[in-house]
């Protein structure tokens, strides 16, 4: 009898640490709902960020859309819990002219825009006339032209972001001529114009290297890009969960391990 009490009495003493453990594998919000668009975003996160959530008991599921407008909706209806593939000024931009409240709470490894040719080999002089094809959006058109006034082919005014257009090249000595064209396309472009200025993950996805661009932006913080949520669930733990897996020592190490991350802009907590 006494046996029994004994083994009885250890079993309710245990039970308290056993329910724990239990509750720390099943978060409020056991399933997380990423977006992601064509890019090197999704590949970051899996090897790096996931199995940091997984300790934590949470489940990923995956949604992959063709535009980061599409990808922001989704993220405002809440249809996913959060995307990323967007700088802040791009995010600003977003919320300004669809009256949302999107937020980034963490910034992520990210590939500038770059400059590149598959008519011209790789340190020839950018010929008078030539064609460049540049995003057709305000705030990413305004990236490439920075690209080229840093090459010194053409010099523009100072804009806000979301007014630049073409006219704001004030000084194009050479006759550059600007084929706007979707940020997504600028790839397939390269086949047509003797240059295109692409946006990084739009780069990396379609096989370009980073070494091979004429040119690479010079990148600040704005432009890196940022993992975003609605404003009300910034705060939430699963949020603030995401954001310790990106700012952990493992996913650090998976991204130094790997050379395809070789000259991507590292967010502050990288460096």
């Amino acid at each position: 009898m006494k046996i029994a009490l004994f083994l009885l009495s250890g079993l309710l003493a245990l039970s308290p640490f056993t329910a724990g453990d239990v509750s720390a594998q099943q978060p409020a919000k056991p399933e997380l709902r990423v977006g992601f668009v064509p890019g090197p975003y999704i590949d970051e996160f899996k090897i790096g960020v996931e199995p940091e959530l997984k300790k934590k008991g949470y489940k990923i599921r995956y949604v992959e859309f063709s535009t980061g407008l599409e990808a922001n909706n989704a993220v405002f209806k809440s249809e996913i819990d959060a995307n990323v593939m967007q700088h802040t000024i791009f995010l600003e931009s977003y919320n300004e002219r669809q009256s949302t409240d999107l937020v980034g709470i963490v910034h992520v490894p990210t590939p500038p825009m770059g400059l590149y040719s598959k008519k011209h080999p790789l340190g020839t002089p950018i010929k008078p006339g030539s064609s460049v094809a540049v995003p057709n959006d305000p705030v990413n058109l305004q990236r490439a032209l920075w690209v080229l006034r840093d090459l010194g082919l053409i010099e523009i005014r100072d804009s806000k972001p979301v007014d630049v257009t073409e006219l704001d090249v004030v000084k194009n000595p050479g006759g550059i001529k600007l084929v706007p064209l979707e940020a997504a396309q600028a790839p397939r472009a390269l086949d047509d114009v003797d240059f295109a200025a692409i946006q990084g993950n739009f780069a990396i996805f379609s096989g370009l290297k980073l070494t091979n661009a004429f040119a690479l932006e010079k990148m600040t913080t704005p432009y890196i890009n940022v993992l975003a949520v609605k404003k009300a669930n910034a705060t939430a733990e699963w949020a603030q969960d995401i954001v310790a897996g990106y700012k952990s020592p493992a996913f650090k190490a998976a991204i130094q391990a790997d050379r395809f991350y070789d000259g991507f802009t590292l967010p502050d907590y990288m460096k």
